[in-house]
C-alpha cells in the first residue's frame, strides 16, 4: 500500500485531500493527514476509510521523522519557513516530497543530493506559483515549436472577491493570509520592459499600475511582484525585451491602499505601545503632521493631494476615521492595522471568492505580431470549497496522482514547467473546470 502523508490541515489543504482521498481505496493508497491539531486533521479526512489524521509538533522531530518514514511520498502545506525541515527528513530518510510553495534556497542546496538519491523533490506546483508556469509554459513552447519568438510576457493573479460578494467600498477581503496581504510589495520589484531594466521601490509600487481587462468580471489593475526578471531562465526567455509578473486588484483598490503606504501603517520593523483606551482616529492621526486646527481629513488631504472623497470614504469605512477605542494597541504599525481589516474584510458565510489569472503575450510572426491572451477565472463555492484552495491543492493533488501511477517520471530538484508535467496536470485541471480561455489577434507587419 502507497502511503501519502500530508503536512498542514489549513484551508488550503482541503481539495488537495479529498482528491487524493477519492481515488485511494481504488488505488489501495492511504492518505495520512498530520496537524498540531488533530480536529484539524479529522475534519478534512472526514472518517475517510483510507484516511488517517493524526497529530504531529513539527518541532517534534522523533515522531515527526517516524511518520515521514514509515510514507513513501510527503506533501508539505506548512508555511513556507518550515519546508526545509521536512525536506531534509525527506531526504534523510528517502521520501519523494512535493510542496505548493516557492523553491527555496535551501532545497537548491540539497539539489545534488536529491538528484543521487533518485528522488522528486517538486516545488511551486500550486496556483502561483504553479498554475501560472504550466499555463504560461504551455502556450510558450507551442509558439517556440512554430518557428516564432515571443518579444512580451506579462502574468497577473490575483485573489479577489467574486463579484456578488464586492458589499464593501473597497471590493475586497481576505480570502488567503492577511498578514501576507497587509505586507504584500514590501522591498524591490524589479522587472524588464522594452529591454530596459525597471525597478520599483515599494512607495511606488502602487502607482505603477497596468489596467487588466476580463471579459467575463471586468476591471482590475496589476502592480509588479517583487521579482520578474528569474523567471527570464525558468521560461526560457533570456532574451525577452519585456517580462513582468504581478498582483491583481480591483480597479481603485490600490490608489486608496497606497495611503496606507505613505503614512507608514504598513511598517513592520518596530513596535507601537500606545496607551489603553487609544482610538482608531488617534493611531490613523500618529502618522500625521501635527496641526492646531486642522482635522484629520484635511491633514490626510495636506499631505497626499491626490486623496479625494471616495478614498476618505473607503478609509472612514474601516473605521480609521472613528473615536472608538482600539482592540490592540501593542505592535508593529502593520500589524495593528492588520486587526483592524481582519474584522471589517472578514468573508462572511455565504462569501464567494474568486481567482483571476491572465497572460498577456506579444509574438513576433512571419506575418506580424500577435498577441495572446490567456484567461483563467475561478469562483468558489463556500468557506470551505474556496477557489483558492483548489487552484492552490488541485494541480498538487493531480501531480502526486500522475506520480504514484508511474504517469510522471522524473526525478531531481524539479517545477512543473517541462511538458511531461504541464500537458497531464492541465488535462486534469480542465476536467476539474479550471479552463483557460485564449484568444489571439494579429497585428499585421
Amino acid at each position: 500500500m502507497q502511503k501519502i502523508l500530508i503536512f498542514g490541515a489549513g484551508k488550503s489543504s482541503t481539495y488537495l485531500i479529498e482528491y487524493l482521498l477519492n481515488s485511494a481505496i481504488d488505488k489501495k493508497r492511504q492518505v495520512i493527514v498530520a496537524d498540531i491539531q488533530l480536529e484539524n486533521a479529522q475534519q478534512k479526512v472526514k472518517d475517510h476509510p483510507a484516511g488517517k489524521a493524526i497529530e504531529v509538533a513539527i518541532d517534534h522531530e522523533k515522531s515527526r521523522r517516524k511518520f515521514i518514514a514509515e510514507a513513501d511520498l510527503i506533501v508539505s502545506m506548512l508555511p513556507a519557513f518550515m519546508h526545509p525541515i521536512i525536506a531534509k527528513d525527506c531526504l534523510d530518510l528517502g521520501k519523494h516530497f512535493f510542496t505548493a510553495s516557492y523553491e527555496s534556497e535551501e532545497l537548491r542546496a540539497m539539489k545534488a543530493d536529491i538528484e543521487s538519491n533518485n528522488l522528486l523533490f517538486l516545488n511551486e506546483c500550486g496556483l502561483d506559483p504553479g498554475i501560472d508556469h504550466m499555463s504560461a509554459m504551455k502556450i510558450i513552447d507551442d509558439e517556440k515549436k512554430k518557428g516564432h519568438k515571443i518579444v512580451a510576457f506579462k502574468s497577473f493573479t490575483g485573489g479577489v472577491l467574486a463579484p456578488e460578494s464586492e458589499d464593501n467600498p473597497w471590493k475586497y477581503k481576505f480570502t488567503w493570509n492577511p498578514r501576507n496581504v497587509v505586507l504584500a510589495g514590501q522591498g524591490m520589484s524589479r522587472f524588464i520592459r522594452n529591454g530596459k531594466y525597471k525597478y520599483v521601490p515599494y512607495h511606488m509600487l502602487f502607482r505603477r499600475l497596468e489596467k487588466i481587462h476580463f471579459e467575463e468580471v471586468g476591471e482590475f489593475e496589476g502592480y509588479p511582484n517583487r521579482d520578474s526578471l528569474t523567471y527570464r531562465t525558468v521560461y526560457g526567455l533570456e532574451n525577452i525585451p519585456t517580462l513582468l509578473r504581478g498582483t491583481l486588484r480591483r480597479a481603485g483598490f490600490c490608489r486608496s491602499w497606497d495611503v496606507f503606504v505613505q503614512l507608514g501603517m504598513t511598517n513592520d520593523t518596530f513596535e507601537m505601545d500606545l496607551p489603553e483606551g487609544f482610538t482608531y482616529r488617534e493611531f490613523i492621526n500618529t502618522f500625521l503632521p501635527y496641526h492646531e486646527s486642522n482635522q484629520v481629513e484635511e491633514k490626510i488631504k495636506d499631505l497626499l493631494p491626490w486623496v479625494n472623497e471616495e478614498i476618505l470614504d473607503k478609509i472612514k469605512w474601516l473605521g480609521l476615521l472613528d473615536n472608538k477605542p482600539m482592540t490592540k494597541t501593542k505592535g508593529s504599525p502593520a500589524s495593528l492595522l492588520q486587526d483592524l481589516l481582519e474584522v471589517k474584510w472578514a468573508l462572511k458565510p455565504e462569501d464567494k471568492d474568486m481567482i483571476v489569472m491572465q497572460h498577456l503575450f506579444d509574438v513576433e510572426t512571419p506575418s506580424g505580431i500577435k498577441t495572446i491572451t490567456s484567461s483563467l477565472v475561478c469562483k468558489g463555492e463556500d468557506q470551505i470549497y474556496t477557489a483558492m484552495a483548489k487552484t492552490v491543492g488541485l494541480p498538487l493533488a493531480i501531480t502526486i496522482d500522475l506520480f504514484l501511477d508511474g504517469l510522471i517520471q522524473a526525478t531531481g530538484l524539479k517545477l512543473p514547467i517541462s511538458s511531461d508535467f504541464y500537458e497531464p496536470i492541465l488535462q486534469k485541471l480542465k476536467e476539474e473546470g479550471i479552463v483557460f480561455k485564449e484568444t489571439s489577434e494579429l497585428k499585421k507587419a
